[in-house]
């Protein structure tokens, strides 16, 4: 299935495509604050509709996730970075793909704050 996401104003759209089973919630302090669900995919199923320089970039901790937002809205759709096995993976905000309602979906929580 080819899900279509944005951040809140369009600026930044894409499109992932994948099977979401489940939702991850992660307990560490900038996915709490920021209210993430995250659906993780292969990093060449997602497809920026928008320019790559129209997306601002957030590090913190190890900088080995680039937590890509929006600079008009501030909405955070997606992180790009590498999965348990290595392979470059993107961390998909749920709650910014069109039609998807998250609380259908099992949601697996994560104490990231322990990591």
């Amino acid at each position: 299935m080819t899900y279509k996401g944005s951040c809140h104003c369009g600026k930044i759209a894409f499109e992932v495509e994948g099977q979401i089973e489940q939702l991850m919630e992660c307990n560490c302090s900038h996915c709490s604050r920021k209210g993430y669900l995250l659906w993780f995919a292969p990093q060449e199923k997602l497809k920026l509709k928008t320019a790559e320089s129209d997306l601002a970039t957030y590090t913190f901790n190890k900088h080995v996730i680039k937590h890509h937002f929006c600079p008009t809205c501030g909405c955070a759709p997606f992180g790009l970075g590498k999965g348990p096995t290595g392979a470059d993976t993107v961390a998909i905000n749920a709650r910014c793909l069109e039609g998807l309602e998250p609380s259908s979906l099992k949601i697996v929580k994560v104490d990231g704050r322990s990591l």
